[in-house]
């Protein structure tokens, strides 16, 4: 006998109350003062029994000083342990014992329309607890840096101010994003930074205090490629990244590259943005010999380069 409606219901309620239990312990308030006073605020969520938090990068990026509310009332001063503002992910450390940490799940293994759970301090109410739907996946959105932040997730579950940095939910509680925007004015489109990115960031901001991507030294932007030279050269795009300026002693003048040459692909990796350009720029690249691969006027050029460590 298939279950009636009031079951189903019964059973939605259980998932969400189960989730929400299990992680509002894990939640905090994030409170940012700057030297005239209080500033603004957001989420977070202790993701370590030793007090790392993860929250957004533009919650604290100009905090001279940052409190934290603990979902038991204990108010901390927390530090900021590593920022990334590429990924608007950032990690804080407070100095507070038998805390909860978060589980953290696997953003790989979620599918549009899965239930999902947001729990955070939106306008300051605390402990919020909001349900939606994964609306779609693999979504990109643009950092305050001008970065493009892949692999992002689409929710409709409500998100306002002070949700930044909290965490999206499955229905077992572990964490699969991070809330970071809500598109403004429309409604039940808010977006979450997936954790298996925050995984990575929070590992090297943890490690080093920020992650490291290599660099060349061009400033550049996106351009057409003339049909004609993208069928003789056989090129994978129609589109690449027309230099505009060269750095002086930087790997892309050491390399001779030159205003007006067009970046179409590094190591035999199509480059049709800077948006792409920048994605391949990894850390893994910095003292490596690559091959820029360029047109310059109709010639294709292949151009060793080895990026730097960008500062």
């Amino acid at each position: 006998m298939p279950p009636t409606d009031l079951e189903l219901l019964d059973a939605y309620s259980a998932a969400v109350t189960t989730a929400a239990a299990r992680i509002t312990p894990s939640v905090v308030n994030v409170e940012v003062y700057s030297a005239k006073g209080k500033q603004g605020g957001g989420s977070g969520f202790l993701f370590t029994p030793d007090g790392f938090i993860l929250t957004n990068s533009h919650v604290v990026s100009a905090a001279a000083s940052i409190e934290v509310t603990l979902a038991d009332g204990t108010r901390c001063t927390a530090s900021v342990a590593g920022n990334d503002p590429h990924t608007d992910l950032a990690v804080l450390r407070v100095s507070a014992p038998n805390q909860v940490p978060a589980q953290l799940g696997d953003s790989d293994s979620i599918q549009p329309g899965q239930l999902v759970i947001a729990v955070g301090n939106p306008l300051g109410f605390q402990a919020t607890v909001t349900a939606g739907v994964v609306s779609a996946l693999g979504r990109t959105m643009r950092a305050r840096s001008g970065r493009l932040i892949d692999s992002v997730i689409q929710t409709d579950a409500a998100l306002n101010p002070g949700n930044s940095g909290g965490p999206l939910v499955n229905s077992r509680g572990e964490v699969v994003g991070v809330n970071t925007a809500v598109i403004l004015p429309a409604q039940g489109i808010c977006f979450a930074i997936a954790i298996n990115t925050a995984k990575f960031v929070a590992a090297r901001l943890i490690r080093d205090g920020r992650i490291v991507r290599s660099y060349i030294g061009v400033a550049g932007q996106s351009a057409p490629v003339h049909r004609r030279l993208v069928r003789y050269h056989e090129l994978d795009r129609e589109s690449g990244v027309l230099v505009l300026s060269v750095e002086k002693e930087s790997p892309a003048a050491s390399a001779g590259l030159r205003e007006g040459d067009v970046i179409v692909a590094l190591d035999g990796a199509p480059v049709a943005s800077v948006d792409d350009l920048h994605r391949l720029l990894t850390e893994e690249r910095i003292g490596k010999e690559s091959l820029l691969t360029v047109i310059r006027t109709t010639e294709k050029l292949a151009l060793p380069i080895a990026p730097v460590a960008a500062t």
